[in-house]
């Protein structure tokens, strides 16, 4: 079966089941897949050809934008597989381009020692971000609980927490 065919009934099966973000990350890697390969039977399509065309989509990206669209080219090839023709193999299912395409380590986060952040809150001049910042450090309240207060949750000395 020709790419367009297959894309084809791919977007007709996406647009009824994928938020509209996602049809649009498809149509993106999509698009440029078919510009990529022309009017070729997919069947054709090898791994060497994939990383050849993930290289020129995702030059210059970060590691979870390639992953992404690695995923959703991928998926493309398995909705092929599983719903138009059983015989075209999914060239994306290589090991070594599964390693090349996986997603990044997160970054480690930085956990501030409590004097630093005593330092903090005493040298804060404006009183509102700091009680904003003693709520959150010594409480545990994220930003969006703090913002959410009102006076009337106030009670004596007791700060009283409302859904």
């Amino acid at each position: 079966m020709k790419i367009y065919q297959c894309v084809t009934h791919f977007f007709n099966y996406q647009r009824l089941n994928v938020k509209k973000n996602t049809l649009r990350n498809h149509e993106f890697v999509l698009g440029n897949f078919q510009h990529h390969f022309g009017d070729i039977e997919l069947c054709t399509v090898k791994s060497e050809d994939i990383l050849t065309f993930m290289s020129t989509i995702t030059d210059g990206t970060k590691q979870n934008t390639k992953k992404l669209r690695f995923t959703l080219l991928s998926a493309f090839f398995n909705f092929v597989k599983n719903s138009i023709d059983q015989e075209v193999q999914n060239p994306c299912d290589n090991p070594a381009l599964r390693k090349l395409f996986k997603a990044g380590k997160p970054a480690q986060l930085k956990i501030l020692e409590k004097d630093v952040v005593d330092e903090i809150i005493f040298r804060t001049r404006n009183q509102r971000n700091r009680l904003m910042l003693e709520l959150m450090a010594r409480s545990g309240m994220r930003v969006g609980e703090v913002l959410k207060l009102t006076p009337r949750d106030v009670q004596d000395r007791k700060l009283i927490i409302r859904d």
